[in-house]
């Protein structure tokens, strides 16, 4: 009935924080953020070049990387403070040397200057970007590894996925980011209904990273579905106790979750109530799952839990998902609460008018007939 959208899985990876920053050796980039297909953006796009952003100086005065002419000529015709404020806006194109630094002397440069010049060669401003990245939790790595992954996130046919993960795989075995390419592999074998690739490759991406919400709400998802469970008709109660364990794992990963810096305050909160609200669905369904699995029928104990989960899925967001809201119909359906699940139909349908709305509708007149049956006098 659910069906986790690549827009869904792209915010996962949007909530991980983890920012890919290029480690450009003469350029480097500000550190930039990689979003799946169809995922709305949040925050800034990709950040110019360093270096290249333009001057705040002299009115005529060009972008990118300064010279050493340029900065021999602006520190003596403008001043240490200009030069300072240029040097961070755009750089410098070049290595300090001991000619170079006699050169600057010669210009009246102070050990402050030879300083800041110093930091502002391509070299120096890479390792600082790096630095910060690094200290920020975001992920560096280089730019072909960083080119590669790309196209593999962009990327809509389900068989390229695959073909591109598996190729990123064999040429980066050792990559910091191996973990998201066996997501987007399992992604693609989601996309083409091959459940059991799907939870094979999850499995591989947070037996690397623990804590990939991507895998792990793909986990959480596809091993309690109606279609997976048929798969393991004898170990049906191992595996959901698997999804619980990835769907705790999730929500441990979303609350230790760092706001990324280029996304507000409003749009982390939304985005990662979102993200909770999707894992409380996942967990809904594994104790509906659960409630089938006993001998003497259903068990009402693990159907109140469903309940109780998606009650926080659909209240713990501006954007509740429809078919929470109906798998929520069908659990108070099951524990006799008649007009509750009305209503779970009702919004529902109102939520997926083309999609839910149909068989919702269709409970809502069985679940009216029970009611009217059930209230109905006696025949004497």
């Amino acid at each position: 009935m659910k069906t986790k959208s690549i827009i869904l899985l792209g915010l996962v990876v949007f909530l991980s924080g983890n920012l890919f920053a290029q480690a450009h050796g003469a350029t480097p980039s500000a550190p930039t953020t990689t979003n799946p297909p169809n995922t709305p953006t949040i925050g800034d796009q990709n950040s110019p070049t360093m270096g290249q952003q333009p001057s705040s100086s002299t009115k005529g005065s060009t972008t990118g990387p300064m010279t050493e002419k340029e900065v021999i000529n602006e520190l003596k015709k403008q001043g240490a403070d200009q030069l300072q404020k240029d040097l961070d806006a755009r750089g410098v194109a070049f290595e300090m040397d001991p000619d170079i630094e006699k050169s600057l002397r010669k210009a009246k440069a102070t050990d402050q200057v030879i300083k800041a010049v110093t930091a502002a060669g391509p070299k120096e401003k890479a390792a600082a970007a790096k630095a910060a990245a690094m200290a920020n939790g975001d992920i560096v790595i280089p730019p072909a590894e960083n080119a590669d992954y790309k196209a593999l996130q962009s990327e809509l046919d389900p068989d390229k996925i695959i073909s591109l993960a598996n190729a990123f795989v064999t040429k980066y075995p050792q990559s910091t980011i191996l973990s998201y390419a066996y997501s987007y592999e399992a992604n693609g074998y989601k996309m083409k209904g091959d459940l059991p690739h799907v939870v094979e490759f999850a499995e591989k991406s947070v037996a690397l990273k623990a804590d990939n919400l991507m895998s792990l709400d793909m986990l959480a998802f596809i091993i309690p579905s109606t279609q997976f469970m048929g798969l393991h008709s004898s170990d049906q109660s191992e595996q959901l106790d698997k999804a619980e364990k990835y769907a705790q794992e999730a929500f441990k990963a979303l609350d230790e979750l760092k706001k990324p810096v280029n996304v507000s305050d409003a749009d982390f909160a939304k985005q990662k109530a979102l993200a909770i609200s999707d894992i409380h669905a996942d967990e809904g369904m594994i104790h509906i799952d659960r409630a089938q699995l006993g001998l003497m029928g259903l068990d009402t104990e693990e159907l109140n839990k469903a309940e109780k989960e998606y009650r926080l899925a659909v209240s713990g967001t501006d954007q509740p998902d429809p078919t929470a809201y109906f798998r929520l119909g069908e659990t108070c359906k099951l524990l006799g609460k008649y007009d509750d699940a009305i209503a779970a139909f009702t919004k529902a349908g109102d939520l997926s008018p083309t999609q839910l709305k149909p068989l919702a509708d269709r409970q809502i007149e069985a679940l009216k007939n029970a009611k009217a049956q059930s209230t109905a006098p006696a025949k004497q």
